[in-house]
Parts: C-alpha cells; sequence; structure tokens
C-alpha cells in the first residue's frame, strides 16, 4: 500500500472542482437557513472530510455534531443491517438538522437515520450529500436537498471515502481499480 495513487483507475474530481462544489453547496445551505438553529450532522468517518470544509463555506451560525453507524463491515457493499455506533451529543428537538454524508449510494443506511432522528422532533430535516452514485435501474431510498454531483456507478474513493479503512486521505476522488477490492 506504499502509492495509493497507483490503485487509483482514474481522477473523476479534482481539488479544484471539490473546492468548488463544496463553495456552492455551503452558498446555497447559508441562503435557505440564514436565521434557523442550524445543526449539522456528520454521519462517521466518511464524511468528516467533506464536513470540515462544509461548515467553513457556509457563512450562518452553525453546531455540529457526529454519529456513526454500521452496515458495511469490511464489505464492499452495504449488508442493509444498520446498528448506531456513536450517537449524538447534543438535543436536536426544535432544531434544523442537515446530515452531512459523503456518498448516497442505496439511501438505506440514511433512510434509517432520518426515521431514528425523526422521532427526536426536529424543527426540520435535511441531507446534504457530496456524491450521488447513479445506480442504473435503481431509485436511492431517499432524496436529498443538497447534492455536490453525480458519480458514476463505481467503487470511488479519496476526499473522506474508503475502501476498508484506506484512500480517505486522498486529495482527489478517484475510481479505485477492480482488483484492488475483488
Amino acid at each position: 500500500m506504499s502509492d495509493m495513487r497507483s490503485d487509483i483507475e482514474s481522477v473523476i474530481l479534482d481539488q479544484e472542482t471539490i473546492s468548488q462544489i463544496v463553495r456552492r453547496m455551503g452558498a446555497e445551505i447559508s441562503r435557505d437557513y440564514d436565521g434557523k438553529d442550524l445543526v449539522l450532522i456528520a454521519v462517521l468517518r466518511g464524511a468528516v472530510v467533506f464536513m470540515g470544509d462544509l461548515m467553513r463555506a457556509i457563512d450562518v451560525p452553525v453546531s455540529i455534531d457526529f454519529m456513526a453507524v454500521s452496515s458495511y463491515g469490511a464489505a464492499a457493499k452495504s449488508s442493509g443491517i444498520v446498528r448506531i455506533v456513536k450517537d449524538l451529543d447534543i438535543d436536536i428537538k426544535d432544531r434544523h438538522v442537515l446530515i452531512v454524508e459523503d456518498i448516497l449510494d442505496s439511501g438505506l443506511t440514511l433512510k434509517y437515520l432520518m426515521k431514528n432522528l425523526s422521532s427526536r422532533h426536529p424543527a426540520s430535516l435535511e441531507v446534504a450529500t457530496f456524491l450521488w452514485k447513479d445506480v442504473e435501474g435503481k431509485q436511492a431510498a431517499i432524496n436529498p436537498k443538497y447534492v455536490g454531483t453525480h458519480v458514476p456507478d463505481a467503487f470511488v474513493v479519496g476526499y473522506g471515502l474508503d475502501f476498508a479503512e484506506h484512500y480517505r486521505n486522498l486529495p482527489y476522488v478517484g475510481i479505485l481499480k477492480p482488483e484492488v477490492y475483488s
């Protein structure tokens, strides 16, 4: 694993493109939540890089918190079984909650998470996802309010996204070579 870059088939989002996407999303969120009590909730661990950049691109007051859920384990595909590994530390009742996700695939984990969080009676509950994977013939279980960009149905890593906890620190998003994960 000495040179992670050699495992990348192609770069689909470079650093400048990522920066432009985050600035656009930050401006949209700032406009929509002006004057509201906004809480950003990052889903660990993948969303932490995006969350760090996104919160700096938002120019209205925000609180942040983190949740960790497990649905993948060491597998490349979601098991569909979700468990909360780390819950919120703050109360979200009557607050505007925006779940910050790195990538939306099937949306099943997120659907579970939204059901769980809505039972805590936030003023509103929406999703901002950096990437939305286009899976042919499949409709995601949820529709995010904010979408950075769409990506092909390929194994993408970098900018917080991982395979077996590696590649998160790449400054771009790239498609992982199939021989690495198969």
